[in-house]
């Protein structure tokens, strides 16, 4: 479709007739989130409140739908890389993200800490390393106070603002873990999401919500035993990656929810159906 024919398709987005706009609506959807520089040129572009109006919610739709396609697309293959992951949970707030952007970032905090990394450590000493600089030096910390804040998910916010919740200082930590050669994982408990060291003769527990504590898996049999709950296998053992962007989906059900955004809660279940079993409508 010629420029001409686009613009012309954006000025009825405004025509009286409703069934106008709206089939305009659908054939600017039907060509796909390729048009949205377009778009947002013909936003800066108008003088029209009305028509902005409607070009602000083409872009969400178009966005969002982006959004869901990589999800699924990233959910789909071999091995879920985390950080991608993470990323994409991020564009729904933050379309124009760049993931190599967190790449470099991630890449910084690794550097920081190789510099005093020792190999030749035991696992535990090697993790007090990791620890001091995480949450010392790089001053990383629990957002306590605005536990529910959607930022708190958005990993590119995380790493500039270093205060997270428990999947996002979890992701952090596993990504510059695994970049130091270190076998560590997510699992996903109820109420709380921490992280394993695990090999084949050694295993013990992070949480990297209380500065990167260590702690054993009778602290997690009482952990469970308080919430009444069985001690099922998966409580002890490595998640998948996709864990952590689906607890992240969860986490910003809820943010949404107390912040009154029926909207953005029912996109974001929608984005955690298209790669979970659960129907959380």
């Amino acid at each position: 479709m010629q420029e001409s024919e686009l613009k012309a398709l954006v000025s009825l987005l405004d025509d009286d007739d409703n069934e106008v706009s709206s089939h305009v609506e659908e054939q600017i959807i039907s060509l796909g989130t390729e048009i949205i520089p377009f778009l947002e040129e013909e936003w800066e572009k108008s003088f029209n409140p009305s028509i902005q109006r409607r070009i602000e919610d083409l872009i969400h739709n178009l966005q969002f739908t982006l959004v869901q396609e990589r999800l699924i697309a990233w959910s789909e293959q071999e091995e879920q890389n985390l950080l991608e992951g993470m990323w994409i949970v991020s564009t729904y707030l933050y379309p124009d993200l760049e993931l190599s952007k967190l790449k470099q970032e991630i890449e910084q905090i690794y550097y920081e800490i190789w510099l005093e990394f020792r190999n030749e450590l035991s696992p535990i000493d090697q993790i007090k390393i990791l620890n001091g600089v995480l949450f010392s030096k790089l001053k990383f910390r629990a957002n306590t106070k605005n536990f529910h804040s959607p930022s708190n998910s958005m990993i590119n916010v995380v790493l500039e603002s270093k205060r997270g919740n428990p999947i996002t200082l979890c992701t952090v930590y596993m990504l510059v873990a695994a970049k130091l050669g270190m076998p560590v994982f997510g699992v996903n408990l109820p109420n709380m999401f921490i992280l394993t060291y695990k090999t084949d003769d050694i295993t013990f527990y992070i949480n990297a919500f209380n500065r990167g504590i260590v702690f054993t898996k009778e602290d997690i049999d009482h952990y469970l035993k308080n919430l009444n709950l069985n001690a099922l296998p998966r409580f002890y053992e490595p998640c998948d990656n996709i864990e952590f962007v689906k607890r992240s989906f969860r986490n910003l059900v809820v943010a949404f929810e107390k912040l009154g955004d029926y909207h953005k809660m029912e996109e974001i279940k929608t984005l955690l159906n298209s790669i979970s079993d659960e129907d959380m409508l």
